[in-house]
């Protein structure tokens, strides 16, 4: 029983309010953390005053989105996967499970290498880059990325696994250790050793093998199910299809997001440099409170997991009510907080009268996107702690995909405002979609309880 009351705890009978707040304030801080280590990444190479370095590794965001993906992917299903099966006692299958996603990321990484190095040219051009110097050093960035790549995607899938029984503190400290390292090695890397964009790459992949390090040494010494886990490998077929039901909507959204960025850029451009540098700004602004709602939705996730497994439908219930709560708390405060002080906010940032003018619209767009965007990132959530395949990808496509017909529509019929918009109008259908979900799957819940009673 004294074992219990570290982790499992939480998942089964702790306060509502008190699991959520265990499990999801590590991972918003976690979050934060490495959201200012981005920032910093690119300070660094800021101080070489070369523009051209600064382009490439701005250039070369996708690489790391699609590397994130995969790891996401299989951390995202064999994490709840995991999860569930702690739930119904069956630690053995869990440590399966663990192993598989493990070796797993290491393959994938090592193939996407592989492919990198063959189709590195048509890559690069994919990526944006025009003028020889930038296509230099945005092939070495690349390249250097795609080598070390197993890393980022065994940083991911662990993290999820850790995450997966309910050691929230511990996945929050391997997000440090990362951060941590990353710091050490920019500035050793970029300014004492000059590598360069390559210095960037690098320093970001030893981050991850550290941070991976700490999460192994966790498993396989303190964690509570899953010691032992790195001696398993081989799962069944049905097992890999429980994982990739769920992981393979994180593939999809992360191919979509990569899509809608392109296209948000192609399009803000045509009407001058004020107008994507309006978009930056409040980027980069609503980027709070969709890391604080996905902190939370990602920390609850082994919550609802593990209720949904045990058919405790009652805290299963009472656990999405409580999160709902907190992401309006915490998203709505942040939203209204910020839209009426967004003058004064646009002002830090620039003092250009255009971007002023066309920021405090573009700002008020985006901060009801942030708003929508909280709900939608938790119902994503439930749908893939409870093992909901179809819920899960449908939330994924209609995220990524619906973005680029209605940019298209809006921008033909409405112009500035239609881009603006864009982003706003995607995420309330997206919600729409996911409450439609909801209530099916809250409809199922029903079903079964009559059932159990």
């Amino acid at each position: 029983m004294k074992q219990k009351l570290s982790n499992e705890y939480y998942l089964e009978s702790a306060p509502i309010t008190k699991a959520i707040a265990h499990l999801s304030i590590p991972m918003m801080i976690g979050m934060s953390v490495g959201t200012i280590y981005n920032v910093i990444n690119a300070f660094f190479i800021g101080l070489l005053n070369n523009t051209d370095m600064l382009t490439a590794i701005t250039l070369g965001l996708p690489i790391f989105t699609i590397l994130m993906a995969f790891g996401n992917m299989l951390g995202a299903g064999g994490g709840t996967f995991i999860t569930r099966l702690i739930a119904k006692q069956d630690v053995d299958k869990a440590k399966k499970i663990a192993g598989y996603s493990f070796y797993s990321s290491i393959i994938i990484g090592i193939l996407l290498g592989m492919i990198a190095m063959i189709a590195l040219n048509p890559i690069v051009k994919i990526l944006g880059a025009d003028t020889s110097a930038i296509i230099n050093y945005t092939k070495s960035y690349s390249l250097t990325m795609f080598i070390g790549g197993f890393a980022i995607i065994m940083n991911f899938a662990l993290e999820q696994v850790v995450r997966a029984e309910g050691a929230s503190k511990e996945s929050m400290f391997g997000m440090v250790v990362s951060t941590i390292f990353g710091l050490i090695f920019d500035p050793l890397f970029i300014l004492v050793f000059r590598f360069n964009v390559v210095g960037v790459a690098l320093s970001m992949i030893l981050a991850n093998i550290a941070s991976s390090i700490y999460y192994i040494y966790y498993l396989e010494t303190k964690s509570e199910n899953l010691k032992g886990f790195i001696k398993n490998i081989n799962i069944s077929l049905k097992d890999k299809i429980e994982i990739y039901k769920i992981g393979v909507s994180e593939l999809f959204l992360a191919g979509f997001l990569i899509i809608t960025t392109l296209l948000l850029n192609n399009y803000s451009i045509r009407y001058g440099e004020s107008v994507v540098a309006s978009f930056g700004i409040a980027l980069r602004l609503v980027q709070v409170p969709e890391f604080l709602a996905m902190g939370l939705a990602l920390g609850i996730i082994p919550l609802i997991a593990y209720n949904f497994s045990n058919e405790n439908f009652k805290r299963l219930k009472d656990s999405i009510k409580q999160s709902a709560l907190w992401i309006l708390g915490l998203s709505g405060g942040f939203v209204t907080l910020v839209f009426i002080f967004r003058n004064v906010i646009i002002h830090l940032f620039s003092n250009d009268s255009a971007v002023l003018t066309v920021g405090v619209y573009i700002m008020a767009a985006m901060l009801i996107s942030a708003f929508f965007n909280g709900f939608t990132t938790l119902f994503t959530g439930i749908f893939q702690a409870s093992g909901q395949g179809i819920p899960s990808t449908i939330m994924g496509i209609t995220q990524g995909i619906l973005f680029i017909p209605v940019i298209i529509v809006l921008n033909n019929f409405y112009g500035l405002h239609g881009v603006i918009w864009s982003m706003t109008i995607t995420e309330i259908i997206t919600f729409l979609t996911g409450a439609i979900l909801y209530i099916i799957f809250n409809n199922k819940i029903k079903k079964n309880q009559v059932v159990a009673n």
